[in-house]
């Protein structure tokens, strides 16, 4: 584990965080402007120092000055091997692409070298020089400079951040590759929850230096903590599925759930993801909710649950449902007519329709 319990003053901003980070996997540190996310990473990278604390990274102590220890350690930058990846890609416009992945690299490995190039896709830039590379491009390289220094853990500070949406675009497939195929922690910064659904696996929220949820990204953003970052229209779900088959006779996929329902979703995904997991978003808005099984219906999901939390709204029209789907969770957002006629209450067994579905990081099935 990557375990942090630090404090440092930052002007108003009194950063206090204790946390436990996966040493693998996409941590995303989520949360307004100014409430301290990249003050963190700066932390973890050496750029800064805690007033107080400890940073232990896997068995590395990073940093410890705390009352308990013998001896105050605070490696510098150049001794943690951390990778760091800022929002602007700060290359060399002297050096080509390849003289920019090497800066920094003490020993060349050419396998290491060809692999990440492979992994980003950045083969044929190699001889150019960045003046002639897109902001995407420009990005990749950054990464791949970070990544050949082969460090044990990498920062990423909003690295989408300056990029327009095309290029965000092409730049994501690219992160996702690099969460699945690294052996080390990624602690990526953003205040794009869009991001952080298609990259994240773990995630941290902070507000005005404080953490105020962590976890597994399912467990997070069901939370009641995340309620207040999403206005009631926007209000989503995740759910862990998994990937069983696809229908005998139609374009359809099924998705198993935990608790033994299922999804369909308009497409067939291909083959290597068989019994792979992946998460599920659903809008609150696209869920409706019927105390007794609907029959003759053209909606195929239907998912069989209990009402876990009500939360009705301060005008009084609207009411945020949690409805527990085994271990997972699943809000809708009904009219408080519509709770009052059908006398929704805590442990009333309900069934959910569910018109859309997103799936996977990018792929987006409708499901009717």
């Amino acid at each position: 584990m990557l375990k942090l319990n630090i404090e440092k003053q930052l002007g108003d901003l009194h950063l206090n965080v204790q946390a436990h980070i996966p040493l693998k996997g996409v941590c995303a540190i989520f949360g307004r402007s100014g409430a301290g996310k990249t003050s963190l990473v700066n932390v973890l990278g050496g750029l800064s120092t805690p007033d107080s604390g400890e940073i232990q990274l896997g068995e590395r102590t990073l940093f410890t000055n705390t009352d308990s220890c013998s001896k105050a350690v605070n490696l510098p930058p150049e001794k943690r091997k951390i990778g760091y990846v800022f929002q602007e890609a700060r290359l060399f416009p002297h050096y080509t692409v390849k003289g920019n992945l090497n800066y920094g690299v003490k020993q060349a490995d050419k396998e290491h070298f060809t692999q990440i190039i492979e992994l980003l896709g950045i083969e044929a830039l190699l001889e150019r020089y960045p003046n002639s590379l897109s902001g995407g491009e420009k990005q990749r390289v950054a990464i791949g400079r970070a990544l050949l220094t082969s460090p044990t853990m990498l920062l990423m500070d909003e690295p989408l951040a300056s990029l327009d949406l095309p290029r965000k675009r092409e730049l994501i497939p690219y992160l996702q590759s690099l969460a699945k195929s690294l052996n080390i922690p990624i602690v990526y910064v953003s205040h794009s929850l869009s991001e952080i659904l298609q990259l994240a696996d773990y995630m941290i929220v902070l507000n005005e230096g404080q953490v105020v949820a962590q976890g597994p990204l399912t467990e997070v953003w069901n939370s009641d903590e995340m309620r207040p970052w999403l206005a009631a229209q926007e209000l989503s779900s995740l759910l862990n599925a998994k990937v069983v088959g696809s229908h005998e006779h139609y374009p359809m996929t099924q998705l198993d759930l935990k608790d033994g329902n299922h999804l369909w979703v308009n497409g067939l995904l291909d083959s290597s993801l068989q019994n792979s997991s992946l998460k599920v978003r659903v809008e609150a808005n696209h869920v409706s909710l019927c105390t007794s099984k609907p029959e003759n219906s053209s909606i195929r999901n239907i998912l069989s649950g209990v009402i876990k939390e009500l939360h009705p709204n301060d005008n009084g029209e609207q009411v945020l449902v949690k409805v527990a789907l085994g271990d997972d969770e699943l809000w809708a957002n009904v009219t408080s007519w519509a709770c009052d006629d059908l006398g929704l209450r805590l442990g009333c067994h309900v069934y959910a329709q569910i018109k859309g579905v997103s799936m996977g990081p990018t792929d987006i099935a409708q499901s009717h």
